[in-house]
C-alpha cells in the first residue's frame, strides 16, 4: 500500500460531531430489514442479505451510533447449500427479513429464503419459500446450521418469547389463501424449540392498518401489560411504512393505534433527503428508553441512492391512545386507552441529525477499509454473490496476497462467479487494487468492480486480446448490452452501455486500478509504475447502478476466463476503499 493510502486510512476515523449529535444512517450502505436486539449494555443488529453470501450479516454496538461488523449468520457453505439454496438463487431471492432475538443464554435468528426452482421454459415461475432458524452463544459466531420450521408459510418471520416461558413463531400469509404470494396478514403459533416443530393451532392476528396489503415484516413486543404487534405496509418504495397495534392477549384481537403510521415518509415530498422509510424493530434500553431501527433510502440521485436500503435509528415515546369508546351504562360511555409508541416524537419521521442517545459517546465516521491479505481469513466484510465455486480464492497460494481465481463464468444471472466485494458505504468514493496478473490465454480477464447485481456492472480490469495486454473498461446497465467503443474516452449518452479498451505496450504484470466517484461522476484511472503517476481512461455518470431495488452496490475484485477453463489467477496485495460523508 502506498504511503498516501497509509495515511488516508489513519485519518478515515475521526469525530462527527462534538455537539452531542449522531447522524443517520447509522449503518450506511446495502444493510435493509434491520432487526435488533439489546443483551446487557451490548446491542445487536442483523439485515437482509439476499443471494449474498456469507449471509445475515451481523453488527455490534455499545452506543446505538457506532457500530461494527462482527459476523455473519450464514458463514459456512454447508449451511447455505441444502434446504436453504445460495448456490444458484435468483437474483432479488435468498435471506430476506431476518429477526434477532436473544434468550436464556442463546442468540436466535429466524428468516426466510425465498427461491425460485429454474425453469426453462418458466423462468423463476416456481418460487420456494423457507423459514429456519439458526442459533448462536456468540453472535460473532459460529453459528448452528439452519432448522427448517416445516408448515410456516410467507415471509418475514419473527419469534416471540414470552414470560411465561412460551414461545411463538410470527409469520405472514394472504387470508384464505397461504400459497398465493406469501404475503399478506399475520399469523402466530406456539413453536417446540426443542424439536423445531409448531405446535397448538395457528391464529390469524391482524390485515394491518390502513393498506391492508403488503402487511409483513412482524415483530411482537410486551410492554405495559400488553402485547404489540408492529409491522411493515406499503410496499418497499416510496408508501413504506410502519403500523402498530395491541391486545390483551398474544393471539388477539389486536386493536389499531390511532396513530397510525407511527413511522412514514409517504407524506413527504421525494425530494426529501431520506424516504421509504419502514420494515422497523423496537428495542428497550437498560434504563427505560426506547428507540427504533428502520430501513431508509437517500434522496442521492432522484430519489435514488447507490447505496440502496440503509438502517436508522430513531427515539420513542409512549403516550396514551384512544382505541375505541366503551359503553359502561345506559347514558355513559368512557374511552378505552392502551399505550402506543410514537417515533421521533419532535418531527415524526426519520431525521439526518439528531441527538446521541448516550451524550458521552460520540459517533465516529470510519467509511474506510483496507485489505493487506496478512490475515490467515477474510474479514467478515467481504462477500460473494452466492456461495462461492471451491477453489474460487486462497490467502495462502501467495503469502500477503489474495489469489483470485479464474472461473469461465462472469457476470451472469444465477451464476456463481470470481467476484468478491464490500458494501459502498457513500455516493462519493474511491475504490483502489494493486494487483498482479499476467494472462496466458485469449480474453482472460481481472481487476476492478462496482457492481450491484448480474446483470448491473462496471469492470476496469486486464484482459488479454490476442498476443497483447489491454486495459478494458466495462459498463452494463440492467435491460442493455455491452457495445463496443473507441473513439472518445468519455461516454456519449447514447452508448453509455460500452466499454472502453486501450492496448498496455508496457504492461509487466503490475497494475493499479482506481474508480473515484467524485460530484456526480465516476472516473477511472490506472497505473503502471507503482502509483507515481496515474492515467484517467475515462469517464461516466455515477447512477449507472441505480433502481434494482433491494440491494446497495458494492465495490470489489474479479477474475475471468470467460467462457474456457483455465488455471490462471489474479493476485491482490491490497485494496483501499475511502468513502466521504456529506454532513
Amino acid at each position: 500500500m502506498t504511503r498516501l493510502s497509509i495515511f488516508t486510512f489513519l485519518l478515515s476515523s475521526y469525530l462527527l460531531f462534538s455537539q452531542g449529535k449522531f447522524i443517520n444512517p447509522i449503518i450506511p450502505g446495502g444493510y435493509p430489514d434491520p432487526s435488533i436486539c439489546r443483551v446487557g449494555e451490548d446491542f445487536y443488529i442483523v439485515n437482509s442479505s439476499f443471494e449474498y453470501f456469507p449471509g445475515l450479516p451481523i453488527h455490534h454496538s455499545k452506543d446505538l451510533v457506532n457500530w461494527e461488523l462482527i459476523g455473519n449468520g450464514l458463514h459456512r457453505p454447508s449451511q447455505a447449500s441444502g434446504a436453504v439454496n445460495l448456490v444458484d438463487v435468483q437474483e432479488n431471492g435468498g435471506i430476506h427479513a431476518p429477526t434477532i432475538r436473544y434468550n436464556k443464554g442463546t442468540f436466535y435468528i429466524v428468516t426466510t429464503n425465498m427461491y425460485s426452482q429454474i425453469d426453462r421454459a418458466k423462468p423463476n415461475n416456481t418460487k420456494s419459500n423457507t423459514n429456519f432458524i439458526i442459533t448462536a452463544k456468540n453472535p460473532a459466531g459460529p453459528w448452528s446450521d439452519p432448522h427448517v420450521i416445516e408448515g410456516a408459510p410467507g415471509i418475514d418471520p419473527d419469534l416471540f418469547f414470552d414470560d411465561d416461558g412460551k414461545v411463538y413463531f410470527v409469520g405472514t400469509h394472504n387470508p384464505g389463501d397461504v400459497t398465493s404470494n406469501g404475503i399478506g396478514a399475520i399469523w402466530a403459533q406456539e413453536l417446540d424449540l426443542e424439536r423445531w416443530k409448531l405446535v397448538g393451532d395457528r391464529h390469524s392476528l391482524w390485515e394491518g392498518a390502513c393498506d391492508k396489503k403488503h402487511t409483513e415484516g412482524p415483530h411482537i413486543y410486551k410492554e405495559n401489560g400488553r402485547y404489540y404487534l408492529l409491522v411493515a405496509e406499503g410496499g418497499t418504495s416510496f408508501h413504506h411504512a410502519v403500523m402498530i397495534a395491541a391486545s390483551d392477549d398474544v393471539f388477539g384481537p389486536y386493536e389499531t393505534g390511532l396513530r397510525n403510521p407511527i413511522l412514514t415518509s409517504r407524506h413527504l415530498s421525494k425530494k426529501n433527503w431520506v424516504h421509504s422509510t419502514g420494515h422497523a424493530d423496537l428495542v428497550k434500553l437498560a434504563d427505560g428508553r426506547w428507540f427504533m431501527v428502520a430501513l431508509g433510502k437517500r434522496n442521492d440521485r432522484d430519489g435514488h441512492s447507490n447505496m440502496g436500503r440503509e438502517t436508522h435509528l430513531m427515539p420513542v415515546v409512549w403516550e396514551p391512545q384512544i382505541v375505541r369508546w366503551q359503553q359502561v351504562s345506559k347514558t355513559k360511555w368512557e374511552p378505552v386507552s392502551y399505550l402506543f409508541p410514537v417515533v421521533a416524537p419532535e418531527t415524526g419521521k426519520v431525521e439526518r441529525i439528531n441527538p446521541l442517545p448516550f451524550p458521552d459517546k460520540h459517533q465516529y465516521y470510519n467509511d474506510a477499509f483496507h485489505d493487506n491479505f496478512d490475515s490467515e481469513n477474510l474479514t467478515p466484510d467481504w462477500s460473494f454473490r452466492r456461495v462461492p465455486q471451491p477453489k474460487t480464492y486462497s490467502l495462502s497460494a501467495n503469502k500477503g496476497h489474495l489469489r483470485l481465481y479464474l472461473k469461465p463464468e462472469n457476470f451472469q444471472p444465477r451464476k456463481r462467479y470470481s467476484a468478491m466485494g464490500i458494501t459502498q458505504k457513500e455516493s462519493q468514493f474511491e475504490w483502489e487494487a494493486k494487483m498482479k496478473f499476467t494472462p496466458k490465454k485469449n480474453l482472460e480477464e481481472a481487476g476492478i468492480s462496482v457492481y450491484q447485481k448480474d446483470i448491473n456492472y462496471i469492470n476496469l480490469s486486464v484482459q488479454k486480446i490476442g498476443k497483447e495486454h489491454h486495459l478494458k473498461l466495462t459498463v452494463k446497465e440492467k435491460n442493455k448490452n455491452v457495445s463496443a467503443m473507441t473513439d472518445s474516452a468519455k461516454f456519449p449518452n447514447d452508448k453509455i452501455n460500452a466499454y472502453k479498451s486501450i492496448a498496455l505496450p508496457n504492461y509487466d504484470g503490475e497494475i493499479l486500478l482506481k474508480i473515484s466517484s467524485k460530484n456526480g461522476k465516476y472516473s477511472y484511472f490506472f497505473s503502471t509504475d507503482g502509483g507515481a503517476d496515474y492515467t484517467k481512461l475515462a469517464e461516466t455518470p455515477d447512477n449507472l447502478l441505480l433502481g434494482m431495488m433491494y440491494t446497495g452496490a458494492n465495490v470489489g475484485i474479479f477474475a475471468t476466463s470467460n467462457g474456457q477453463k483455465s488455471n490462471g489467477y489474479a493476485d491482490f496485495d491490497w485494496v483501499s476503499y475511502k468513502g466521504f460523508v456529506k454532513r
